[in-house]
């Protein structure tokens, strides 16, 4: 059980103004969510398709895969029957939270490495396919909010991503149908980064307080999970 401290503490820190019964009822949901074992996944967990970025790596190729898909194993190792039930617990989880969030597009996203070698992996989504990791530099987060994030662990929401872009914020366009983002940390008992969550919508304004709930809520509920997965720190087993 997650005390409602850790709760209060998470929405101060994020400055975020919501519900907090709504918050403990979605925690409970989503923690009911996570198995101590289940069967053999449907799916590829540690494998999926990337699309080719463009010149310098900074953006995505749209409807231009790699042939070779990212493979999860060079990062975590051997599939061993714990790392493939974190695996499974991700994606239930992204299904159970978009189940009522109702994005376009959701992911998860673990911190691996520091300083200039630190990035961040894509361990599951749900969505049109998207770049598997992020560097975790001032350069890269100058244009990217899942790199802002996950370098100062505090979350960003927009509203409306067009005119976010017209006042001169960054952003990384993965898909040009996105119109609204919310993109929150997962955070250690000691407020380090682990990861974070992004989350993305073709309508404005679609991440309203009852949705940014459930997300909360999936912050807060990961590093149960996230810190299962093996160690991460150096990040030497990066694809190429």
């Amino acid at each position: 059980m997650i005390p409602a401290s850790q709760l209060t503490d998470y929405l101060r820190e994020q400055a975020l103004k919501l519900d907090l019964t709504e918050l403990q009822i979605a925690v409970m949901t989503l923690q009911a969510v996570i198995a101590v074992d289940k069967p053999a996944p449907s799916r590829d967990l540690y494998r999926y398709k990337v699309p080719k970025l463009g010149e310098g790596g900074s953006c995505s190729l749209i409807d231009e895969l790699e042939e070779a898909p990212y493979d999860l194993r060079v990062v975590l190792g051997a599939e061993t029957r714990e790392t493939t039930l974190a695996l499974a617990n991700l994606h239930a989880l992204l299904d159970s939270v978009n189940h009522k969030l109702g994005a376009d597009w959701i992911g998860i996203y673990r911190k691996i490495g520091a300083g200039k070698n630190g990035v961040l992996v894509k361990l599951a989504y749900k969505g049109v396919e998207s770049r598997a990791e992020f560097p975790l530099t001032e350069e890269f987060a100058a244009i990217s909010n899942n790199s802002r994030v996950g370098l100062t662990g505090w979350a960003v929401m927009l509203d409306d991503v067009a005119q976010w872009r017209e006042e001169g914020g960054g952003y990384y366009e993965c898909d040009p149908k996105v119109k609204s983002e919310a993109c929150l940390p997962v955070l250690h008992s000691d407020d380090n980064v682990l990861g974070i969550i992004d989350a993305e919508s073709f309508q404005t304004g679609h991440f309203t307080p009852e949705r940014q709930v459930w997300l909360v809520a999936l912050a807060v509920v990961l590093p149960q999970l996230l810190l299962q997965l093996p160690p991460l720190e150096n990040g030497e087993n990066l694809p190429n």
